[in-house]
């Protein structure tokens, strides 16, 4: 018997030994293997578990003691997703940095610890940069650059960006994927799908599957850098007539799946107070200007760009105009909305600015949202539903009702978790645009302007009408219609006015008057 173990421990040595000598001379890192990244997901899942089924056996529900140990079990948990984003990089980061994204849905606890990830990105060595750009261009960076600076101008989940000088004097900036990223993608999603399901069958509130879905349907298309390319041409194109909004030029003979080389793109963050203060930029101008953007992407055409985080929308002045400029980056994820849920959206969003409960209970089941419509109404706007009754343009966003909203999004989860799972896919990343938008303004210091509601009045009227235009049969009702839409739009025009004049020195001033004639 001891010589048998003997040499079962010995064979297992060397094969041990061997293992080792092998993977050092192919310089494997240990994070490639997916044995490696699927077992650090089930296990920080399986803590992750454990802590919330063991934590709470002795509390009793809805006491103070309860609140205060469920904040500490959200935040320890978080700590523990967001560290293993860290270390299994690429679609986990990816992933992670969605869920941080969405404020007004999950726990402040998870948004704050998760929102890290936007900083936390790898970075690939040059050499790896380098093999990219000769497998994909099948040229040395000498050849296709007069410079390229070794330091990356930003570094994300997918990929980096470098600044470069081509030959005949242009400045680019050439986004490079990560060389790992696309082998390792599909598996990581599948790891997600297993354990999502696993923490679905022991905690049955807790659905979350919809975060996979769109996962396994959007990262194809975010790790093609040319379906990038055209979504930015496209968006350019669609938005033309905002002279205000930059798209930068694609370079397409240095572009690839893997590689997009664009015009380089200069200025500050949006949500950088500071710089916008330095560059006399004015906040209130680039908010507005950030409302007509998207209520035309969303409300006229239906085709959105849904990852404006902070860093992604820069702003800037001309330097020959001198006029405020948005800068808008990474067009790896749009949503493309169908005409009947983008006008059901469009009818919804009306109502909601109007107070008009029955619109906004008809149009929120329309949209999948059932019996939890007063829920979908305060998760699509970040309201409380007083608010939403009495008509989100006419009452004030305050401190104490964004934190009982916040609070609501920690008691209400399986309830949200269940919503997310009813609406139609179209809806969830557009929830996340509106959190990111809303997370701008909240910076800004812009919150529910009057602005952004007029702007969106004015897009859905317009929406609405040329959809009914389309259906139509006689000129005579295609005359009404336009016509109908001119009333509308007037009207807001008026509105619009009516605030402005509100709002200068002579409103102040006849206020003023009238208040001692009185």
């Amino acid at each position: 018997m001891a010589g048998r173990l003997l040499k079962v421990s010995s064979l297992a040595t060397a094969a041990l030994a061997s293992s080792g000598f092998y993977l050092h001379n192919r310089q494997l890192d240990l994070n490639d293997l997916s044995l490696i990244r699927f077992g650090r997901a089930a296990v920080t899942t399986a803590i992750i578990s454990y802590d919330y089924l063991t934590s709470f056996k002795t509390i009793e529900y809805g006491t103070e003691e309860y609140w205060s140990l469920r904040s500490k079990v959200h935040r320890r948990s978080a700590e523990r997703l967001r560290d293993l984003c860290c270390a299994n990089r690429g679609t986990f980061i990816k992933v992670g940095q969605h869920l941080g994204a969405l404020d007004y849905l999950l726990p402040e606890e998870y948004t704050s610890t998760l929102k890290v990830l936007h900083s936390r990105a790898p970075q690939s060595s040059m050499e790896e940069i380098k093999q990219v750009i000769r497998e994909d261009l099948g040229k040395e960076l000498s050849e296709l650059f007069v410079s390229f600076e070794e330091s990356p101008q930003g570094a994300a989940s997918l990929a980096q960006v470098h600044k470069a000088v081509l030959h005949d004097g242009r400045t680019v900036a050439v986004k490079v994927q990560h060389p790992k990223v696309q082998t390792q993608s599909s598996k990581d999603i599948v790891v997600m799908e297993v354990l999502v399901r696993a923490v679905h069958w022991l905690f049955p509130d807790f659905a979350f599957m919809w975060l996979v879905e769109e996962a396994k349907k959007n990262m194809p298309l975010e790790l093609d850098f040319l379906n990038e390319g055209r979504n930015a041409e496209r968006v350019a194109r669609m938005l033309a007539h905002f002279s205000f909004l930059k798209v930068p030029e694609i370079h397409w003979d240095l572009s690839t799946k893997r590689i997009l080389t664009m015009d380089f793109a200069q200025g500050g963050q949006v949500n950088d107070r500071d710089y916008m203060r330095r560059h006399g930029i004015n906040v209130n101008e680039i908010s507005e200007n950030l409302g007509k953007m998207y209520s035309e992407m969303i409300f006229v055409h239906g085709f959105v760009h849904c990852d404006p985080h902070p860093g992604n929308v820069l702003v800037r002045k001309c330097p020959q105009s001198k006029n405020t400029e948005i800068v808008l980056l990474d067009h790896g994820l749009y949503q493309v909305l169908q005409p009947d849920f983008r006008l059901d959206y469009c009818r919804l969003w009306q109502s909601l600015i109007r107070g008009d409960m029955s619109g906004v209970e008809r149009y929120s089941r329309r949209l999948g949202a059932g019996d939890l419509y007063p829920l979908f109404a305060c998760v699509l706007t970040a309201r409380s539903w007083t608010a939403v009754n009495s008509g989100i343009s006419s009452t004030p966003v305050t401190h104490t009702e964004d934190v009982e909203i916040r609070t609501n999004a920690a008691l209400y989860l399986p309830q949200i978790s269940e919503l997310l799972n009813r609406v139609p896919r179209q809806m969830l990343l557009l929830l996340k645009t509106n959190d990111l938008l809303r997370g701008i303004e909240t910076t800004l210091q812009t919150r529910a302007a009057s602005s952004s509601f007029i702007n969106m009045s004015r897009c859905c009227i317009r929406a609405v009408a040329r959809h009914k235009r389309s259906k139509a049969r006689t000129r005579t009702r295609r005359l009404q219609i336009t016509l109908s839409e001119s009333f509308g739009l007037w009207q807001i025009s008026m509105y619009e006015l009516f605030l402005w004049v509100k709002g200068s020195a002579l409103g102040c001033w006849v206020a003023a008057l009238l208040g001692l004639l009185h």
